[in-house]
């Protein structure tokens, strides 16, 4: 972090310089494929590591490893001093105001089946109604389904218009006294959209309803304050956001995490046991029954502090910058379209070569060294939207450079000349 720490002490470096700075940080953007360097460009299906991650986790594992919470000797005192340190690092990231507010989840997919289970099984009932929106992740969309057809509740969507944004005031009419939850994503995993979610919370709120937010897609990209955004909820993963697989974390506000049913029960989860009654440990833990990802987590905190360095809003000036540039390269090329054009997005470019199948695509692109994500993204419905079966998707982190879009481009300059 030597350089990185030297270059945010001046005023006087380039985004781009910046941006070609960090790749040093990340080995594996030095790897060769199919004798091409690597164009990593599927960042919002995963980030990479930088080495001071890596670090981290080589160092929990070789001088630190034990069970948390469980033990008074050396090792699982520091052990849950550090996974702990890491929670408190994730709460001051995304300003909550107790670090009690956040869950440690196995990611953005179990925190929002969380939130369904302790949440929506306890307080929706038959004939109430959840609101999601055209955008939403699979994620975000099958709990909900599975909620809703046990206790026979109803799935309201907000729909969207072509530039891929949401038609607001349709959200707002889908309002009614049989309203109980809205669960909305921050920013589209499909087409990169970033939603007026703290306006969309304001009116729930108006309305008496609480709201979560997916961030998967948002919270390595644009600073997050949940406090400032009065979301109830909020999730996010650790492998989009430069950290391990495995980890993530769901906030709540305190109340709510408090009223709310436990997901899952084993040890840690407990107060105390018999076989009459059993009584649940205070939040966090009432939420994180047995061993947790503890090295995944620690790894996740160590991200944190990489990112935090940088600077969220760093990170978003030069991402917006890539982003442009992309996509005034892409909508230049004959026979390539855009699939969500708006301006208020991350830097996530969704494409369609016109007579090639986004796999071709994919599998081209692949030759040359390019990784792209091609299918539906676990976002079949914005597919129907569009009346496509897939889309290639270009994804960028705060490590791409113009470089690699101009790899890009040429890339799909040759798919398209073995298809001509």
């Amino acid at each position: 972090m030597k350089i990185v720490d030297a270059l945010l002490n001046t005023n006087t470096f380039s985004p781009s310089e910046l941006a070609t700075r960090y790749r040093a940080d990340f080995p594996i953007l030095d790897i060769c494929v199919n004798d091409k360097s690597l164009v990593y460009l599927d960042n919002a299906a995963s980030s990479q590591m930088p080495q001071q991650v890596i670090d981290r986790l080589v160092r929990y594992q070789t001088a630190q490893h034990a069970n948390i919470h469980r033990a008074v000797h050396y090792l699982s005192e520091v052990a849950t001093h550090e996974y702990e340190t890491a929670r408190r690092s994730l709460q001051h990231f995304i300003n909550a105001r107790e670090d009690r507010e956040i869950i440690f989840t196995s990611g953005t997919t179990e925190s929002i089946n969380l939130v369904m289970h302790g949440y929506g099984r306890k307080f929706i009932q038959q004939d109430d109604e959840i609101i999601l929106t055209n955008l939403e992740h699979h994620s975000n969309i099958v709990p909900w389904q599975m909620l809703a057809e046990e206790k026979g509740a109803r799935i309201r969507v907000v729909p969207i218009n072509d530039a891929g944004e949401l038609l607001i005031d349709e959200y707002e009419k889908l309002f009614n006294s049989r309203t109980r939850f809205v669960a909305i994503t921050h920013v589209s995993n499909a087409l990169g959209t970033i939603n007026p979610i703290k306006n969309m919370i304001a009116f729930a709120h108006m309305k008496g309803v609480p709201v979560l937010v997916d961030g998967a897609q948002a919270a390595a990209h644009i600073k997050i304050d949940v406090q400032d955004l009065d979301c109830d909820f909020y999730a996010f993963s650790a492998h989009k956001m430069c950290g391990p697989t495995g980890v993530g974390i769901l906030y709540g506000k305190a109340h709510l995490l408090e009223s709310m049913q436990p997901f899952k029960g084993g040890g840690d989860m407990i107060a105390s046991v018999t076989f009459e009654k059993t009584t649940y440990n205070t939040i966090p833990y009432k939420f994180e029954a047995g061993t947790p990802p503890i090295a995944a987590a620690i790894g996740f905190g160590s991200a944190i502090e990489y990112l935090s360095k940088i600077g969220m809003d760093t990170i978003a000036a030069y991402e917006h910058e890539l982003l442009s540039y992309a996509t005034e390269q892409l909508e230049a090329m004959p026979g390539v379209r855009i699939i969500g054009n708006t301006r208020t997005k991350v830097a996530v470019i969704s494409f369609t070569i016109e007579g090639v199948h986004p796999h071709d695509v994919g599998t081209l692109l692949n030759q040359e060294g390019i990784a792209v994500r091609t299918g539906h993204h676990c976002a079949q419905p914005i597919m129907q939207r569009y009346n496509i079966p897939a889309t290639s998707r270009a994804s960028f982190a705060f490590y791409n450079t113009k470089a690699e879009v101009d790899a890009l481009v040429a890339g799909i300059q040759s798919v398209q000349k073995v298809f001509s």
